[in-house]
């Protein structure tokens, strides 16, 4: 069984599935990628996490990281280990007291814990041949991300938030972050990311 590393490249809404977004894994030295489609509150936990945001109260993903932590389990790795009727089959893999247990989990939900505790997400040589190249739209799951796509406008074509000054989105941010809408807030955040690189 040949493991390879993978990492998260991006997140972007799917054009074909309506309300879900695709995660895109690109193996870490090679080219090909693994994408999955995942649901909206999945892609928010996993954006939440990368973009180093702070909610307010702990969102889901977050209580079973301090729940593990608390009781001195850690998230070693997550394995994305079969692929069948285009659904992806994960599991975590945890250690506590140097015993080593597998706990079978959506693979949405594995990557938004592992992003949690640093974990490295593997999946095997036999399932990058079968599905890189991919369209998200052969999956039944909801799709992830790529760093660069999540959330992103086209590169200069007008959008929402050109009528706002910097410091009103700066506003907005917080409120959003405070009402917890944290699709809104990715958004904000998309943008004021893309003003400071320009």
């Amino acid at each position: 069984m040949q493991k390879v590393s993978l990492e998260i490249t991006g997140i972007e809404y799917s054009q074909t599935q309506s309300g879900s977004y695709v995660l895109t894994l690109k193996e870490t030295d090679g080219l090909r990628k693994l994408p999955i489609v995942i649901g909206g509150y999945e892609a928010q936990a996993i954006a939440v996490e990368l973009e180093n945001m702070q909610p307010s109260r702990p969102l889901t993903h977050d209580l079973f990281r301090a729940f593990s932590l608390a009781f001195g389990v850690e998230i070693k790795e997550i394995l994305i280990y079969k692929f069948k009727d285009g659904v992806f089959f994960s599991k975590l893999i945890c250690e506590q007291d140097g015993i080593i247990t597998e706990i079978d989990s959506r693979t949405s939900d594995a990557i938004a814990i592992g992003v949690r505790f640093n974990a490295k997400i593997y999946t095997l040589d036999r399932i990058l041949d079968a599905v890189s190249g991919s369209s998200p739209s052969d999956f039944n799951e909801p799709y992830d991300f790529d760093e660069n796509d999540i959330f992103e406008q086209d590169e200069r074509a007008p959008n929402e938030w050109d009528i706002y000054a910097t410091e009103e989105l700066e506003t907005q941010l917080t409120e959003a972050l405070e009402n917890e809408d944290y699709e809104l807030a990715s958004k904000i955040r998309d943008e004021l990311n893309r003003r400071n690189q320009n």
